[in-house]
């Protein structure tokens, strides 16, 4: 799902303090100084520049002194903005940002109270008046002051009243990228804790829609999202924003066909696809979901395929799935995809 062009980068002395200058200035580190391996932030590179290894060797930070931003030229506020607007870059650093304070509170109550562990937030970015989030004062956080200018420009937001906290994170370990057949051979047991009640994405290429069906499969019980090939990222902001931190929460794979192949043959699942009953193409019968439709699923291991806003199921779904509609009044065709895979995510929700 994701791609990244890999340039070779200069090495990075570790026996030079921290210098920030312009624009094209470099910014170095001191290994002896600072508790991670610093790299140089070259702001006008397009997409990923560091490779796609997510270790602490790649990762970006402040020097240690600094604890206030007043500058959106500063280099590591374009680091983050281009956390924000390219997937690539994200998933090369294993950084996303996350833009206000419920859902930070939300992935950080989750993750120490279900998981047992600690969210790693490698800088919590407060506004310069704003208080320490109410959850989030116990937390072992380095915070860095920014102002409204710098506020305005990494949220996305025209009006940052209501966003006084910008988190970046780690992307989590629950998220699995497939990236091509080779990982054909990998133990896709490792992909769900459980892989009762997999909802599958097909080319879902709003964020909107993507990151509300996310947050509706954690709300609904089911066990992780699959995400096909022509996705957009589930950590793009527009979908963080949606999932409200949901994305942190569900396991989420992305992969093709072959993989959600194997993973249908390991578990025995029947998929199912969402589909209008009324299509000009009656290539094979489409059943109408119902209280009893579902409850003859209620124990079988099963796969829920959505299609994409504007083209629907792709071919090879409607050829391998069970098509199923939801029954509705007048002479509609369809239902935004979130608003139908609401309903699909309840009826068929895990209730083992």
């Amino acid at each position: 799902m994701h791609c990244g062009c890999v340039f070779a980068s200069q090495t990075v002395s570790s026996l030079l303090p921290f210098e920030i200058k312009t624009y094209a200035s470099k910014l170095r580190a001191s290994s002896a100084q600072l508790p991670r391996t610093q790299i140089q932030i070259n702001p006008s590179d397009d997409l990923s520049i560091y490779g796609s290894d997510k270790s602490p060797a790649n990762r970006v930070s402040l020097p240690s002194h600094v604890n206030s931003i007043t500058s959106t030229t500063n280099p590591f506020v374009k680091h983050c903005l281009k956390l924000r607007q390219s997937s690539s870059y994200r998933h090369a650093h294993g950084s996303v940002l996350v833009v206000g304070t419920i859902p930070i509170r939300e992935v950080c109550m989750f993750q120490t109270n279900k998981q047992g562990m600690t969210t790693e937030i490698e800088c919590l970015l407060l506004h310069e008046e704003a208080k320490i989030p109410q959850g989030l004062e116990s937390l072992s956080i380095r915070i860095v002051r920014v102002s409204s200018l710098v506020m305005k420009k990494l949220s996305g937001v025209q009006s940052t009243e209501s966003v006084e906290a910008i988190a970046l994170m780690r992307i989590p370990s629950s998220f699995t990228d497939l990236k091509d057949d080779k990982d054909i051979i990998t133990d896709c047991n490792k992909w769900f804790p459980s892989a009762h009640r997999v909802l599958v994405l097909d080319s879902i290429q709003d964020p909107g829609n993507l990151g509300t069906l996310v947050r509706s499969a954690m709300a609904f019980n089911w066990d992780g999202a699959f995400l096909l090939p022509g996705c957009c990222d589930p950590y793009n902001d527009k979908a963080l924003r949606a999932s409200r931190g949901a994305s942190f929460q569900l396991p989420i794979v992305s992969g093709n066909w072959n993989h959600l192949k194997l993973l249908e043959n390991e578990f025995q699942m029947k998929l199912l696809a969402g589909h209008p009953a009324t299509t000009t193409q009656k290539l094979k019968p489409v059943s109408k979901l119902s209280v009893e439709f579902a409850q003859s699923l209620a124990e079988k291991p099963l796969c829920l395929i959505l299609g994409s806003e504007g083209n629907g199921l792709s071919e090879q779904a409607r050829k391998v799935c069970v098509l199923v509609s939801i029954p509705m009044a007048g002479d509609f065709e369809s239902l935004n995809v979130s608003v139908a895979g609401g309903i699909f995510l309840y009826m068929l929700q895990n209730l083992v």
